[in-house]
């Protein structure tokens, strides 16, 4: 018999532990990409997308 959703009782499921403090940054922010940064990131996703994926075989 398989289990559904609707069988979880989440009552007894155990609560999220809080995020840790150290996932929040503080300080300065990133600065934001220039024009051209923005264009070139596009023009290498664009490459990685169509480039067919390559597998090696470790020897």
């Amino acid at each position: 018999m398989s289990s559904t959703d609707r069988d979880v009782d989440h009552a007894l499921a155990y609560p999220e532990p809080p995020a840790s403090p150290l996932w929040h940054r503080h300080g300065a922010k990133a600065r934001p990409l220039t024009e051209a940064q923005q264009k070139r990131n596009r023009e290498l996703l664009d490459l990685a997308q169509r480039k067919p994926r390559t597998t090696t075989i470790a020897a």
